[in-house]
């Protein structure tokens, strides 16, 4: 008998974190979403024509990497997406539906923010990333959402005329503006991180990061 938590008579589903998503039905395809900063700055990484290696990569940004690669375990097809390129992911998903031939299946996974004791914390900007893309599937008809993924969606359409306030002054913003970790992790790799103003640009880029043979390069 199908959980009642897998979402599984619906078409576009919402989950948080790597949890989350092992909770859903199989998906033809996985959205993960960490606007800061795994998903926006690996966008403006594909964007300039830089394949970014998933391992690699988890050393400056665990959870979204975390949760591409469960996702990739599944046999999905697996993308990045946020606010910055919402309806570009959602065009490369129905470019997979054509290609499939047949309706697609999408989980779209909000990564949250991981606790030193493991513990998942919401993250309102992965909240907003992920309602960002799935508004902009909706918006291109591949609208049979979960009520989880629409009260997402919802959540964005009410709030998008503030993201750049609700991003910087969010606990992921104020502790970015204080500083981190993974910021010195990134400059030894040669990265330099996407900001909370540049993650709160809703469709500021046309890129989408898809995870092929263990790296994310630009969906073609």
């Amino acid at each position: 008998m199908p959980s009642p938590f897998d979402q599984s008579p619906y078409q576009v589903r919402l989950e948080w974190g790597a949890e989350g998503l092992a909770r859903l039905a199989p998906a033809d395809v996985v959205v993960a979403v960490d606007v800061l900063r795994f998903s926006t700055t690996v966008t403006e990484l594909v964007e300039e024509g830089t394949s970014v290696d998933l391992q690699g990569a988890r050393a400056w940004s665990s959870n979204g990497a975390d949760v591409a690669e469960a996702a990739a375990a599944t046999g999905a097809e697996v993308l990045l997406g946020g606010i910055r390129n919402a309806s570009a992911v959602a065009s490369a998903v129905m470019s997979l539906q054509e290609r499939r031939g047949e309706r697609t299946s999408v989980t779209v996974i909000a990564a949250g923010e991981r606790a030193a004791d493991g513990t998942l914390r919401f993250a309102v900007e992965d909240l907003l990333g992920a309602g960002a893309v799935i508004c902009a599937l909706i918006d291109l008809g591949i609208d049979h959402t979960s009520p989880e993924a629409v009260a997402a969606a919802e959540s964005f359409r009410a709030l998008r005329r503030g993201l750049r306030h609700l991003l910087t002054a969010s606990g992921s913003g104020r502790e970015l503006a204080i500083g981190v970790a993974s910021t010195a992790r990134m400059a030894d790799a040669g990265i330099r991180p996407a900001t909370p103003e540049e993650a709160s640009e809703h469709d500021a880029s046309s890129a989408v990061p898809h995870l092929r043979d263990g790296a994310f390069t630009a969906f073609a």
